[in-house]
């Protein structure tokens, strides 16, 4: 099958085909004589091949033959490799990174490149994004970074040009604190999850845009139907087939646009056959830096037999809470200390949120160990409640009205251009509920809004929710409610003014948007250099939104408006409606979107200006 085909194989189906020559692949760059070179797969006390510290760099961005799958196709790589390198940074000194761009003379993946430095504070002309901080570095040139590092953690960097980071272009990076870290631990590996696929990119999105479900291979069947006739009687059953397939013209299985029947998933750059492996000795606190570094992917994670404790997220503190599983939304990162003991091998497993595919690794007293390795878990169905429509989709219901509700609800008696018009230039809407409660209502610009073909009624945190999949699976699943960061709001005072956004989307013509316009269409959010305000998010969607806010730290509040975590992601479920305060403390011109790349490129993006 050709790399730009949308049909499917003859024979076996995509995804067992995809599936079995993927067997063939350790995965990795591919030698002058066809072997598999060691360096791309083999542990590294690091737990990556490729490590650079210091304050110097020189990276360069190029285009190297990988083969995940049995096919190679070109990577987008920073010195040669997928991931791209480790690299290492003290907190307190000043970083120098000479990035070239030696991409080839007709590349699919265009003359342009750049990185962007992911949650790291520093000037907006080093953040590193096309046509709003900088020019991009045309092919044959190079730019050259330097920014002063003033935090520690756990970060990653990757392209903000075109489709380059589903392509390859992405790497971790870690900060070592200046102060002595409030946890201990023996050893200190890196686990960097991401989604490969054997397409070129921009044919993966015009497929998205002609075939928005082509990956949802899990449509509910009139077998499901009687069986759901059988558990919740006829009259509900229809109902709640009606209210799917015709107000939401959506099907309750369509829980990502691309997934493990389009992706290889791998772990530092490896697949799962290649086994990635940390190796500890019996009873060392082993910490694990895990990196969501994928285009489109949530992954669930765990080690059977072990508990992990986690102690920073997104790169800061938090207050320890040991949990069984957590999820990772794409762009989020989580340290964890485990303990592991008892027997010699422990497999690391990512499942996506889809539970179409997994990856795993191992941690094991020496190289070769496996453990099993658990089966991928059920199917997870969306509900009404999960949309924000609670109490909707039982029997008793009248459903008629639902349709209007879902594209373009009935506003009248709502003055609502004035909300729409200040949530867009950054006007106050102080008296905006930022909770929970009542009836959600909605920009005037979603309404009749052929890109708009849902709108949530009564959005909730759900911050004490492990998410669909995930509850009452017998494990203690990670929350955002348990993130507590080990220090007070850092700004202290009381948000000014509250912006209310709204996250919209169309599934069929997979469209998406903040308040129902694209980015062409929408005027730059507006802060004030020095304010503190809030900034509300609305899921009016059934996905899942990765929200990232450039240049700026996201302060996560609880319902009440209290100060929880501090975060440079803000991953948001379908139905929900979570604030979080930002303190504009950075002069310039930053971007802000959905870390799902082909939502970004699909339009959820807007421009951010902090000025004087």
């Amino acid at each position: 099958m050709s790399s730009d085909s949308f049909g499917r194989a003859e024979g076996l189906s995509a995804p067992s085909r995809r599936r079995f020559v993927q067997g063939l692949a350790v995965g990795g760059a591919v030698a002058t004589l066809g072997l598999w070179p060691r360096s791309s797969w083999a542990v590294k006390a690091e737990g990556l091949p490729n490590v650079l510290s210091g304050t110097d760099f020189d990276l360069t961005i190029g285009e190297t033959p990988m083969n995940f799958t049995g096919a190679t196709r070109p990577a987008i790589t920073v010195n040669g490799s997928v991931p791209a390198p480790l690299l290492r940074w003290r907190e307190g000194t000043t970083v120098n990174l000479r990035v070239r761009n030696a991409l080839p003379p007709g590349s699919i993946h265009g003359n342009q490149t750049s990185i962007h430095w992911h949650g790291i504070l520093l000037p907006a002309n080093m953040d590193g994004v096309p046509g709003l901080s900088f020019d991009g570095i045309n092919r044959g040139e190079a730019y050259q970074y330097r920014f002063n590092v003033v935090q520690g953690g756990t970060y990653w960097y990757h392209s903000h040009s075109g489709f380059q980071e589903q392509a390859g272009l992405y790497g971790p990076l870690v900060i070592e604190p200046l102060e002595p870290e409030p946890f201990a631990y023996d050893r200190d590996y890196v686990v960097m999850l991401s989604d490969w696929t054997d397409l070129d990119p921009r044919h993966l999105f015009a497929r998205l845009k002609k075939r928005s479900d082509f990956d949802n291979y899990a449509k509910q069947t009139v077998g499901d139907f009687f069986d759901d006739v059988k558990q919740h009687g006829w009259a509900p059953t229809v109902e709640d087939r009606k209210m799917w397939a015709g107000a939401m013209r959506m099907t309750p299985t369509d829980l990502s646009d691309v997934n493990g029947n389009t992706y290889t998933f791998l772990m530092n750059g490896t697949t799962s056959l290649g086994n990635w492996t940390g190796l500890f000795r019996s009873g060392e606190k082993v910490r694990l830096r895990f990196i969501n570094g994928s285009a489109m992917t949530h992954f669930d994670v765990r080690i059977p037999g072990l508990k992990m404790t986690v102690v920073a997220a997104d790169g800061q503190y938090v207050h320890p809470v040991t949990v069984d599983e957590f999820r990772i939304a794409t762009a989020e990162t989580f340290d964890v200390i485990v303990e592991p003991t008892g027997q010699d091998a422990f497999t690391i497993f990512a499942q996506d949120l889809g539970r179409t595919g997994y990856i795993s690794g191992t941690l094991a007293v020496r190289d070769g160990l496996r453990a099993p390795v658990p089966d991928v878990g059920p199917k997870p169905l969306l509900t009404m409640d999960d949309m924000g429509h609670g109490g909707m989709g039982g029997g008793g219901h009248d459903m008629s009205s639902m349709s209007s509700s879902m594209a373009g609800m009935d506003h009248s008696g709502h003055d609502m251009s004035s909300m729409a018009g200040s949530a867009m230039a950054g006007g106050s809407m102080a008296g905006m509920d930022h909770g929970a409660g009542g009836m959600q209502q909605h920009p005037a610009t979603e309404t009749g809004n052929p890109l708009v073909d849902m709108q949530t009624m009564t959005p909730a945190p759900k911050l004490d929710d492990p998410g669909i999949g995930l509850r009452d699976n017998g494990r203690r699943v990670l929350t955002y409610a348990d993130l507590r960061s080990t220090f007070r709001d850092p700004d202290g005072r009381e948000p000014g003014r509250t912006v209310e956004l709204h996250l919209t989307g169309h599934m069929e013509r997979f469209a998406w948007s903040f308040d129902g316009l694209k980015f062409a269409d929408a005027e730059p959010l507006r802060l004030n250099y020095g304010e503190r305000m809030r900034i509300v998010l609305v899921n009016d969607t059934m996905m899942s939104h990765p929200i990232h806010l450039h240049g700026l730290w996201s302060d996560l509040e609880d319902e009440s408006g209290n100060f929880m975590v501090r975060k440079h992601t803000i991953d948001m479920p379908p139905g929900t409606k979570r604030s979080y305060r930002v303190r504009a403390d950075a002069l310039g011109r930053w971007a802000y979107h959905c870390h799902l790349l082909y939502h970004m490129e699909a339009g959820m993006f807007r421009e951010v200006r902090v000025e004087e």
